[in-house]
């Protein structure tokens, strides 16, 4: 029933930057709290980033200073601002509302040279 489709993966070189999107539909996403999460081959899926519907934030100190969770509750969209990038960063990332089993189907975020 609910939906959650994201976008804006890809390749970048260590240091760059890039926004992935996340858009909730089939739910009242004003009223969720949302987290991504990211997972490397061969490791457990980790936690990265939380914002509740109140818009407090959370991050694992593996990306503090250099992600951004947000959200904007006009388009059912949550973000992940992700800067100076490294190359453990690299993984596939997947949106999440919290308390649910309601997943995005996983973008693949690439940091190489």
């Amino acid at each position: 029933q609910v939906q959650l489709v994201e976008s804006g993966g890809g390749l970048v070189q260590p240091g760059g930057s890039l926004r992935l999107s996340c858009i909730a539909s089939r739910t009242f996403f004003q009223f969720a709290d949302m987290a991504w999460y990211r997972q490397a081959p061969g490791k457990q899926r980790e936690l990265v980033a939380e914002i509740t519907s109140g818009g407090s934030t959370n991050y694992a100190d593996s990306v503090k200073g250099r992600f951004t969770i947000s959200r904007e509750n006009a388009k059912d969209t949550v973000y992940l601002q992700m800067n100076t990038l490294k190359a453990e960063d690299t993984a596939v990332y997947y949106c999440n509302m919290r308390g649910t089993m309601y997943w995005g189907q996983g973008i693949q975020v690439t940091v190489s040279s």
